[in-house]
């Protein structure tokens, strides 16, 4: 998890909730353990399409709101990073959407 957390620090605002980044890595860790699905490429039109539908909509509950919008902006935060974290950018979203509770048990 370190890397991940230092990875978080670098684009999150504020403190990390360290609680809620575990449990993120342990309900996605299949996913993270797959070198095709362990990162999210912000130019694929599908892949935002799932973070849409799968995370924000199925996991995260959301309905309303600028999903697409909050989904852009943490593309633009980590824009720098070639390979930006599923992990990382799935935190920085639930964090947008004050939703890290869920995850910190």
């Amino acid at each position: 998890m370190a890397d991940h957390l230092a990875d978080v620090k670098k684009y999150a605002k504020g403190a990390v909730n360290e609680k809620a980044l575990a449990g993120l890595e342990k309900t996605y860790k299949l996913v993270l353990s797959k070198s095709d699905t362990r990162y999210v490429a912000c130019s694929d039109a599908k892949e935002i399409d799932r973070v849409r539908e799968n995370f924000l909509k199925k996991k995260l509950g959301l309905t309303s709101g600028d999903l697409d919008g909050a989904i852009k902006a943490v593309c633009e935060t980590m824009k720098a990073d070639r390979t930006k974290s599923r992990l990382t950018f799935y935190y920085l979203l639930a964090d947008h959407f004050k939703k890290l509770d869920m995850f910190a048990k």
